[in-house]
């Protein structure tokens, strides 16, 4: 496979970055995953406006956009024939400077711009038939949630803790208020209305939650924006991630308590509306 790194086309195993660099050192870089649907990337304006968003978010001067595409484009067009669904991952870091917390010298230093391209296998139809089981742990991460820092050990360790305890993922919950999961939105239904988180210093802005919310409106959902407990979560008729690989998907129960309907309408409609705005087919 090839990757793109720092203006060259290389194969994935000569791939290299210094030791140096300050991703490798000190996460001070930021990232981006865009789901590819029969070789197109979805929502990728969307995506570019909030990579933008992170790289002021950490300081780092906007990379040339149109020339990421180009190279988004020309990887994704050596798919194989097969490969209808693959994820991109775009990642920028400060780049390479002898070791000091310190942002060296401008000027002294280039971006390290690393991207690839993957297939992906779509989530089964039978998980998001049966739902997913999460566990909740308390949010320890930054309060700058909103970049989206190559800095994930907080969701690294919560993603961990939920596999040890055999669930899909976990749930980050803030002095009682449910935040996120480890790598995607959450909403919940209750009596027809359609919560989720505001955005805050506390939540990712995700791509895809905006689409859904884009979707709901459009079909005459009722949408609450405002915060919701841990109690309201387990209250709810439906509940449910938003995520760039995980679409829309239903949950069947949190910490052992069953969700009212494991895979319930709201959801399943939102899901169906999102892979026919990506134009994806057969579910």
């Amino acid at each position: 496979m090839q990757v793109y790194l720092n203006g060259n086309f290389v194969a994935e195993e000569s791939a290299a970055i210094s030791i140096d660099d300050r991703g490798f050192l000190f996460a001070d870089g930021v990232y981006e995953v865009v789901h590819v649907y029969g070789r197109t990337l979805f929502e990728w304006d969307l995506h570019m406006a909030r990579l933008q968003e992170s790289l002021r978010g950490i300081e780092l001067p906007v990379v040339d956009l149109a020339q990421l595409h180009n190279v988004a484009e020309h990887l994704v067009s050596g798919l194989g024939e097969s490969e209808d669904e693959a994820s991109l991952y775009l990642q920028i870091t400060r780049g390479a400077h002898r070791r000091s917390h310190g942002f060296p010298p401008l000027g002294s230093t280039e971006p390290t711009i690393l991207m690839w391209v993957r297939p992906t296998v779509a989530i089964s139809q039978q998980t998001i038939e049966e739902g997913v089981s999460m566990i909740s742990v308390p949010d320890d991460r930054w309060a700058k949630v909103w970049i989206k820092t190559v800095g994930l050990l907080p969701n690294v360790l919560a993603k961990h803790k939920a596999q040890q305890a055999g669930a899909f993922d976990a749930i980050f919950i803030r002095d009682g208020m449910v935040t996120e999961a480890t790598s995607a939105n959450l909403f919940i239904v209750k009596d027809g209305v359609l919560h989720t988180a505001p955005i805050t210093n506390y939540i990712l802005p995700g791509i895809t939650r905006q689409v859904v919310l884009e979707i709901a409106a459009t079909n005459g959902l009722p949408i609450d924006l405002k915060p919701f407990s841990y109690e309201d979560l387990l209250a709810a008729d439906e509940a449910f991630l938003t995520g760039t690989l995980t679409e829309v998907l239903p949950i069947r129960e949190v910490d052992g308590h069953l969700v009212r309907q494991a895979s319930g309408p709201i959801a399943r409609q939102l899901l169906t509306e999102l892979h026919r705005r990506a134009g994806k087919s057969g579910k």
